[in-house]
């Protein structure tokens, strides 16, 4: 699977916590991880954020966002001129804060780093079960 980050906040080609996590959605589904960062600042590259973003504003655009319930209904109504289709899903779950992953933990990741450049283009291989 390849996954594009564009380097913003929690999934940053440096960030502990990211890493820990795809070694854990790599383990549970078996998947080899392929991860390609954009450098910071180069969201504007990220095909997702201009063919859905400008959509999800347009759809709700003057209506009260009151509930969680009215911004899922919203999100999930959008549908682009070329046929795409969101799905959206209340995640009701709370999450700690302040999560740190030491360096034995980071030590446990199988992380390959690819030739060019390494920090920001990476595998993450699961472990076997």
């Amino acid at each position: 699977m390849l996954i594009t980050a564009d380097s913003g906040g929690s999934n940053g080609s440096r960030v502990r916590l990211w890493k820990w996590e795809l070694q854990q959605f790599a383990n549970d589904g078996g998947l080899l991880l392929h991860i390609c960062h954009l450098p910071t600042g180069t969201s504007k590259w990220n095909k997702i954020e201009h063919r859905l973003f400008s959509f999800i504003s347009q759809n709700w655009r003057g209506r009260p966002l009151l509930t969680h319930a009215t911004i899922v209904n919203l999100i999930g109504a959008t549908r682009t001129t070329t046929g795409l289709r969101v799905h959206c899903l209340l995640d009701c779950r709370r999450y700690s804060k302040k999560v740190t992953i030491s360096d034995e933990q980071m030590a446990t990741i199988h992380l390959l780093r690819n030739r060019f450049p390494g920090d920001w283009n990476y595998t993450i291989k699961p472990f076997p079960r």
